[in-house]
């Protein structure tokens, strides 16, 4: 009985970090507009409606497939013939509104994944070199994706509006007036310009 208090333990504490970057992810695109949720603003293409898109099209395959879960959603940026990067972009056809509630449906398989299954289970993931894995392990990496993706989230949203901070009720960023920024700003690019080469 102990053990399985503790793995249930240990089960909510990787919902609850799981839960707080979804959250994240979705507060970061609040307030915008279609074209900026789409736009890219780095050379590789990176975009917020994007982002999700992946991230949403990951969790469903890592907590799906793997483990032989259906999560019977349709992802035809997987399927043979999809161009490269398809789940990094979202077409004209698809709405903003899909793409997040996608999202929330794959936050919410893999919620009853983590719960239905016991850490140990078996999965099998056809890409990786070492196929074999368990559901610690999947959540494992799920947790580091989901956590980078919510970093370029971050950026790229900072980027579009100046929008920053780590949730609504925590910004976790000194209260300072636009000059004292302005002033940090110019201390960071004269020490950067110090090194600069020519």
């Amino acid at each position: 009985m102990d053990q399985v208090s503790a793995e249930a333990r240990e089960k909510e504490v990787y919902l609850r970090y799981l839960g707080q970057l979804h959250a994240a992810i979705e507060w970061k695109l609040e307030g915008l507009g279609e074209y900026d949720l789409r736009r890219l603003l780095t050379p590789s293409g990176t975009n917020l409606l994007g982002i999700v898109k992946h991230v949403a099209s990951v969790e469903l395959g890592y907590c799906g497939e793997v483990f032989g879960r259906r999560h019977g959603e349709r992802l035809p940026w997987f399927e043979p013939g999809a161009e490269d990067n398809d789940d990094l972009w979202a077409t004209e056809e698809e709405s903003s509104a899909a793409i997040l509630e996608l999202f929330r449906r794959a936050r919410a398989h893999v919620t009853e994944t983590i719960r239905a299954l016991p850490l140990d289970a078996p999965g099998r993931v056809p890409h990786w070199t070492d196929r074999d894995v368990t559901l610690r392990q999947i959540i494992t990496h799920v947790l580091v994706e989901v956590a980078r993706h919510a970093g370029h989230v971050d950026l790229t949203r900072e980027l579009i509006d100046g929008h920053a901070g780590l949730r609504p009720d925590l910004s976790n960023l000194p209260e300072r007036d636009r000059a004292w920024w302005e002033r940090y700003r110019a201390r960071v690019e004269q020490a950067a310009e110090h090194f600069r080469e020519g």
